[in-house]
Formats: structure tokens, sequence, C-alpha cells
């Protein structure tokens, strides 16, 4: 059963004239997995973001951590759901800034480097970034080549983000904050839902405005006005808004 709050709030925004829905895919959407190669969206979710995709007036988008063209295939959504990659800085039409590919090159090569010899340390390779995740790692080897690569950064003009289990080293800025609101202008939204589940979500729901609706998913402090549990949750509210707007 979702927050009465919670309810509320979606029965209420339900009602504004022009509806952007926009979500976090691992950890919401999607249950997070040893492999994230093997992360895929809750049907129930997916199935309300298509419908309410096809809604008069409405608008969908997840905005993620992943490539651009791994989301794609991870999510499978269709067309009609906007798609932004890499935090926020990855569109259809290309990154919203410059890369610079010389770091990025180092940044890899170092990360490899401090992953090598340590089981369950990954190095995850994206286009404008590198994440070292270690989420499958022993406690002291993941501590370890996180602290590396926190001294090793110290020398990178790069934008780094700490999220669960993983350090990530973006050579262009990052911020789903400024993602979701170029979606509302481009869109021409009213009022924007957002739901996300980890520390660079806080961008987005920093960005939330008068009548919006931000819903943090599982654990730890927030600027979001509301919250739930579990990606399970997430499906509930989004079929709960679905009903709302249809309705309306």
């Amino acid at each position: 059963m979702l927050p009465v709050e919670l309810q509320r709030a979606l029965d209420s925004i339900s009602r504004t004239p022009r509806l952007l829905v926009t979500c976090d895919f691992d950890g919401t959407l999607a249950p997070i997995v040893s492999d994230p190669a093997e992360a895929r969206m809750l049907p129930a979710a997916a199935d309300a973001l298509n419908a309410l995709a096809s809604l008069p007036a409405t608008e969908v988008a997840l905005v993620s951590g992943r490539a651009l063209g791994v989301l794609r295939t991870l999510s499978g959504m269709p067309a009609t759901v906007h798609l932004v990659g890499s935090h926020g800085a990855e569109f259809d039409t290309g990154f919203a800034h410059d890369i610079d590919e010389a770091l990025l090159t180092r940044i890899i090569h170092t990360l490899n480097e401090i992953a090598a010899g340590r089981p369950g340390v990954a190095v995850e390779t994206k286009p404008a970034s590198v994440a070292l995740h270690v989420r499958n790692a022993s406690p002291a080897d993941g501590d370890a080549a996180l602290e590396e690569a926190r001294q090793a950064s110290a020398d990178w003009a790069a934008h780094t983000t700490a999220g669960k289990s993983v350090l990530e080293f973006a050579v262009i800025k990052t911020d789903k904050g400024e993602a979701v609101d170029f979606l509302r202008d481009q869109t021409g939204s009213t009022a924007v839902v957002f739901l996300g589940d980890d520390v660079t979500d806080e961008k987005a729901f920093a960005r939330m405005r008068e009548g919006d609706v931000g819903v943090k998913v599982g654990p730890g402090e927030t600027l979001a006005g509301f919250r739930i549990e579990t990606p399970e949750d997430v499906a509930e509210a989004l079929a709960y808004l679905l009903h709302a707007r249809a309705q309306h």
C-alpha cells in the first residue's frame, strides 16, 4: 500500500495540463542485481510506463547513469519514451558537453590497474565516464580499491560521483537535475514526477518545483518529498498514477 500522502500527491499531479514522468533505472524500475548486464525492468513498471506514454499530454522519460545505448537495450522502452544516459549528460542528439578523450583513456588505464588482482572489483567503461564497481568484491578489496581510486582522482579534472558500491569518474559535467529541467522545457510540461533511489538522483530532487512530486526509493537522506521502499513499490506508484491520469 502506498503512503496516503503520496497517493494524494499523485492524484493532484495527475490533473496537471501536461505531465512529465521521469524515473531512474537501476534500483528504481529494475531491482539491483550482481551482474549489471542482467538488470531488467519489472514487467508491471514497464507496462505502466508504456501506458502512461500513450496518454494525451503525458511524457515519460528514463534518466539513468547507464550509457544511452545500454539503457536502450536493457529497458526495452519504445520510441515514445525519452531516454537520457550517463547521469543526464547523454541524449539521442549527443552529449550535452564536449568529451575529453585523452583524460578518459587515462582514467580507464588507472582504474583497470586498481581492479587488477582484486576479485569482484570491476571497471565499466562508458562513452564519457568510467565506473569502478565493488558490489561483488570482499569488503577489504572493495574499500581499498575505492580509496586508491579517490587518491588517483586528485590528479584528474573529472567529475566524481559516489553511488552504491561504485565510484564514477566523468570527463563531462553530469547532472540528472539539469536533464530533467531540459526535458521539462522541451516537452512544455507543467509538472514533473521523478522517482529514484541513488545519490545521483538527489540532483533531480533538488530541481523539483512547487507542484512536482519527488519520490525516493529505499533508505538514505533525501531531498525528495516522498519515500517508498522497493522497485515493486515503484511499479505500484506508476500504476496508481496511470489510473488517476487516465481518469483525468
